[in-house]
């Protein structure tokens, strides 16, 4: 009787530090993200804090109870152990240590298998990584106390203490319709690996990157080459990393000029580039090549690059630039690069009339800003706008149309949630930040843009044509003054990640597939 009143005495209060942990934790990681908006000069309310506190108990808390609750058995099963043969004395300081160590090995490992840099956003820092792990210690301490031998029940002290964390401190989708447009679906050109850009040359043929860091060249007769163009730079290709997109120059047929946005440095200092080269024939090959911007400042990880460019009607060039995930509150200073859309000169310098040139310290290459990771830019010639695309966290992908020097609200305002179900903000709309045309909550994950012209597909004509990776389709969104309709889903049928949508110089639609065996897919109408 006596054993298994001592077994219930452990269950109980394993789950009540357990709880308290889960709790404790998660008040924390929601209070230092909303710190991370309020050092921005974000205002956060007291009504603002408390529903994106109850939030993340009910959303965030859940996930959190899974990677705390494995971290909290394991490190408090092996301090016993260590504690009882090596006959240390008092359980509480070792089984807090062993909480505290335990959490921090289990973020580690966590960290290293996910996709993203970093699962819980609090734990980017120093400062919120302490707290988090403090909690834990919190936890294994009051395991040993509601566990020790002199107690055969919690007493309700203690039991008011774990009720305290849990409680006291806590004080888009739119109708598509069936397409009636009937279209052919061929293969141009297979076994690409992760191509991410396309770019047709003028009399036939197109470039592809691959993310891997290789340029392949499509000749005249739709053939792909066997070897790759040489003379590309070097490429930092890991994780999200590596070659993106590929651009010619308007004077192409008397420059030869191609642009390349990729990433490079290394793992714990790397950037989004651009270089130029001029393309040779036989062999095919980059010439010249020359780097001729590079975002500052370097970052860590292998997320978020961005990296999709198009050129405005007067030559200059603009190139996105994701937030490098972890390094989400930089897209809203003027002092980084990070979570922006730059335009800039062929040569790599600032265009004079950048909206920033002449503000002191912030970088005049910065045409917008407050961008989460913009991976579709077109120009619309006949409308004069430039129009983007850009990835939400769960939720909250986006449609803008950009205009120089303002600001799109990541990470102060979305309408998705952390990967991890944590409330980002508590701001869908903030003042003096501009409002999404189209949300996608879920999350489609665009990649790709393309605007339908030409007289294929006269039932598409102006429609904008967005790739998704998650969603494995193509969505067909129609854009007007007063926002944008996501009106249907095309190629769903191929159940493939489509990386890159282009509209042909004849009018047919391409589409690049994102997957080691990737494909060319052009689509023509029947």
């Amino acid at each position: 009787m006596e054993n298994r009143t001592g077994w219930r005495r452990i269950m109980v209060g394993f789950l009540l530090a357990l709880a308290f942990g889960v709790c404790t934790g998660t008040l924390v990681q929601t209070q230092i993200n909303l710190l991370a908006l309020q050092n921005l000069g974000v205002d956060i309310g007291f009504a603002a804090r408390l529903e994106t506190t109850l939030e993340d108990l009910m959303n965030f808390a859940p996930i959190y109870a899974i990677v705390f609750g494995a971290s909290f058995l394991v490190s408090q099963v092996v301090a016993a152990q260590l504690v009882r043969r090596f006959g240390l004395g008092t359980r509480a300081p070792f089984l807090a240590l062993g909480a505290a160590v335990g959490l921090w090995a289990t973020l580690r490992l966590v960290d290293a298998l996910a996709p993203m840099p970093t699962l819980i956003a609090a734990t980017r820092g120093a400062g919120g990584l302490l707290a988090m792990l403090a909690t834990a210690a919190l936890s294994g301490w009051l395991f040993a106390t509601l566990t020790a031998r002199r107690r055969s029940r919690p007493a309700r002290g203690t039991v008011a203490l774990v009720m305290l964390g849990c409680v006291g401190l806590s004080t888009g989708e739119e109708a598509r319709a069936q397409s009636s447009v009937e279209y052919r679906v061929e293969t141009v050109a297979e076994g690409l690996d992760h191509p991410w850009s396309l770019a047709f040359l003028p009399g036939g043929g197109a470039l592809i990157t691959e993310r891997g860091g290789q340029l392949r060249l499509l000749d005249q007769t739709g053939a792909l080459r066997p070897d790759p163009v040489s003379g590309v730079p070097e490429v930092f290709a890991s994780g999200q990393s590596g070659l993106f997109d590929v651009v010619i120059a308007p004077d192409f047929e008397h420059s030869r000029e191609v642009y390349l946005a990729y990433a490079c440095g290394t793992r714990s200092a790397n950037h989004t580039c651009v270089a130029r080269g001029r393309l040779e024939q036989d062999p095919e090959r980059l010439a010249e090549v020359k780097e001729i911007f590079r975002a500052r400042p370097g970052k860590e990880g292998d997320a978020h690059y961005g990296g999709r460019m198009v050129w405005l009607p007067d030559g200059s060039l603009v190139l996105s630039l994701g937030d490098g995930f972890d390094y989400r509150e930089e897209a809203q200073k003027l002092t980084s690069h990070i979570g922006t859309i730059v335009r800039i000169n062929r040569d790599g310098s600032a265009p004079q009339d950048n909206p920033f040139v002449n503000r002191p310290g912030a970088l005049p290459e910065i045409y917008s800003y407050g961008h989460r990771n913009v991976q579709g830019l077109v120009f619309d010639r006949e409308s004069n706008r430039l129009i983007a695309h850009e990835h939400g966290p769960r939720g909250g992908d986006e449609i803008n149309v950009i205009e120089p020097g303002k600001n799109y609200g990541w990470p102060v305002v979305s309408q998705g949630l952390d990967y991890t179900g944590a409330r980002v903000t508590p701001y869908t709309k903030y003042e003096g930040m501009e409002s999404p045309a189209l949300h996608w909550t879920p999350s489609i994950a665009p990649s790709g843009f393309a605007l339908v012209r030409g007289d294929q597909f006269p039932d598409w004509q102006g429609n904008l044509l967005v790739g998704a990776l998650a969603d494995r389709s193509v969505h067909r969104v129609v854009l007007a003054d007063d926002g944008a309709v996501d009106m249907e889903t095309l190629f769903g049928e191929l159940d493939e990640r489509i990386r890159d949508v282009r509209s042909g110089p004849e009018g047919a639609i391409y589409l690049l597939t994102d997957s080691p065996r990737g494909r060319l897919l052009r689509i023509t109408a029947r």
